[in-house]
């Protein structure tokens, strides 16, 4: 239940804050990129296109996290 009480805190946090989305997007997709190395940029462009909601979705909370991290640490 908390997991989906985090998931769920940085969703909407990410709906309300652009700049953080951006830069959690960009995180998760460089995360996405190192676990598919074997697909061409092309291949991978096309798999984040179609995917991109669902890992959105699943690493809101590690990507939100990931940023406040980020900031602390500037």
């Amino acid at each position: 239940m908390e997991r989906d009480n985090m998931m769920h805190g940085a969703r909407t946090a990410l709906n309300q804050n652009m700049e953080m989305r951006e830069w959690c997007e960009l995180f998760l997709k460089e995360k996405e990129r190192h676990e598919k190395l074997e697909m061409s940029d092309e291949e991978f462009e096309k798999h984040w296109k179609y995917h991109k909601p669902e890992i959105m979705h699943a690493g809101a909370a590690e990507a939100v996290m990931a940023y406040k991290t980020r900031n602390q640490d500037n």
